[in-house]
């Protein structure tokens, strides 16, 4: 051994070859976390289970005759499909021009052998693939041991991203680091010296609150609606009590965004924007989706304790949202009457919450406006997809013009009931100058119609909610309406519409 810190416990002894040249001696690299983004016993575990719902209720009585064992059985159900892993196109560019200046490249991992040897098929780029069988978990000091007896004590580069790789890397020559955290880079730097590093190029933080569609919290601003309208959101603890019920139903929505994402994780890497997904691009571990319950029982549990109501229908809304992503968005309308319900949910999830009355007029326009909204989402996204691809969800390729048809009828719908709450009597008598009312109705109706354009043009690749309110025109539009809104509520004025 040339240097102590290369020293093993168990390596005593072993044949340490001469020092050749670093670039020249042969390089090993770890699959998960290191090759590719991902863990992908996890990944397999995911794929079992969608073939196997009983698989739970196997992981333990497996995973008490071992780690290997437990490995060897989940593979044998998962059917994974290496070809869509996220592989870190930096490394494997980096491993090709290692290869091609003459250097060998194995594969050593922790990871089934069948799973192993699949990947290392796919890439061609190694000599030798080392993996877990049925009776040995190929990690850490059972890694090190055996590229020891390969190649000899600092015989070899190793690439590896975890602490798991430390005690393979004290028998190293060098090391090739890989996305890891600081205190995983200097256990690295303590054990040899390091050839390459490979920083990780998004934070665990940033691609949490990306999973979690914090962004898309803004659809959950309705709940404030019913407390805006009745005029008393600023009386007593109604806006306190909208804010709760805005985090509650921000949480649930949250773990059912992660719940989902881990759903179409093959799906979203197929696909041309949504494979920049946290889970899906590798960004974050897929055990960062143990956190959706969690999410959800909390919402859920804050809503309760606003009113038992509001928590059963924060419930309600999850399970929904679940049949909905499992098997409803596959039903043509069915998907498209499903959203918009899911939106009206907000709007009675504010009234439960601050104890207002949401009116059959809201329901009514609610229920038509998101049914736009959702033939919206819907258009748009068949407009962009292939015509064999599965994103078309039940729908053919002649029902693109039948859902603009729908959805641009529910929008004009929607502006006509607006437009009839402002000549009731609801309205006159609660709004002095009720008459300005009037102007809200050609601002939604051009809002709802930009949209349709938006959509028709191919410019529609979010859910409309989030295209909107990256949008200058709608913000003008809001701020339009707010005023007429706000001169409307004013009783100081007369009115312009006579009894």
């Amino acid at each position: 051994m040339t240097e102590s810190r290369h020293e093993h416990p168990d390596m005593v002894g072993a044949d340490a070859p001469p020092q050749a040249p670093p670039g020249t001696l042969p390089m090993v690299v770890d699959l998960d976390g290191t090759l590719v983004h991902t863990d992908t016993l996890v990944e397999s575990a995911l794929s079992a289970f969608r073939a196997d719902r009983y698989l739970p209720f196997r992981l333990l009585p497996w995973l008490l005759r071992g780690r290997a064992h437990l490995k060897a059985r989940i593979a044998a159900r998962a059917g994974l499909d290496v070809r869509a892993l996220p592989y870190n196109a930096e490394l494997i560019e980096y491993l090709e021009k290692e290869r091609d200046s003459g250097r060998a490249l194995h594969l050593a991992t922790a990871a089934h052998r069948s799973i192993a040897d699949s990947v290392a098929a796919h890439l061609g780029l190694f000599t030798q693939v080392f993996a877990s069988d049925e009776l040995v978990n190929l990690k850490s000091d059972e890694k090190a041991r055996l590229l020891v007896e390969q190649f000899g004590v600092s015989g070899f580069v190793y690439a590896g991203d975890s602490r798991a790789d430390i005690p393979v890397w004290r028998a190293a020559a060098a090391a090739v680091v890989v996305g890891a955290p600081p205190r995983v880079l200097r256990g690295a730097k303590a054990a040899t010296r390091i050839e390459r590093e490979f920083p990780r190029r998004q934070s665990r933080l940033s691609a949490t609150l990306k999973a979690i569609r914090v962004h898309q919290w803004a659809k959950n601003l309705l709940v404030f609606v019913p407390a805006a309208l009745s005029h008393q959101i600023l009386q007593g603890d109604l806006l306190v009590r909208a804010l709760v019920a805005f985090v509650a139903f921000s949480l649930v929505a949250s773990g059912i965004y992660l719940v989902n994402d881990l759903a179409d994780l093959e799906a979203d890497r197929r696909h041309h924007r949504k494979r920049r997904r946290p889970f899906a691009s590798g960004a974050l571990p897929l055990t960062a989706g143990l956190a959706a319950p969690i999410l959800v029982l909390v919402g859920t549990g804050l809503g309760a304790v606003l009113t038992p109501s509001l928590g059963l229908l924060l419930g309600t809304y999850a399970a929904i949202t679940v049949l909905y992503s499992s098997r409803l968005k596959t039903q043509p309308l069915v998907d498209a009457f499903t959203l918009a319900l899911l939106y009206t949910f907000r709007l009675l999830a504010g009234g439960l919450a601050t104890d207002v009355r949401v009116s059959i007029w809201l329901l009514t326009f609610s229920g038509f406006f998101f049914l736009g909204l959702a033939f919206i989402k819907r258009a748009g996204e068949l407009m962009r997809a292939p015509l064999t691809s599965s994103s078309r969800r039940g729908y053919e390729e002649p029902d693109i013009r039948v859902i603009e048809t729908m959805g641009i009828a529910s929008s004009f719908t929607a502006s006509l009931v607006l437009a009839l709450w402002v000549d009731s009597g609801a309205a006159r008598s609660v709004y002095g100058s009720y008459g300005l009312l009037w102007g809200m109705v050609p601002l939604v109706l051009f809002w709802q119609c930009r949209l349709w354009l938006a959509t028709s043009r191919g410019y529609m690749e979010d859910d409309p909610i989030i295209y909107a309110a990256r949008d200058w025109v709608t913000w003008i539009v809001v701020g339009l309406m707010a005023v007429v809104f706000t001169l409307a509520s004013s009783q100081a004025l007369p009115l312009l519409v006579g009894d």
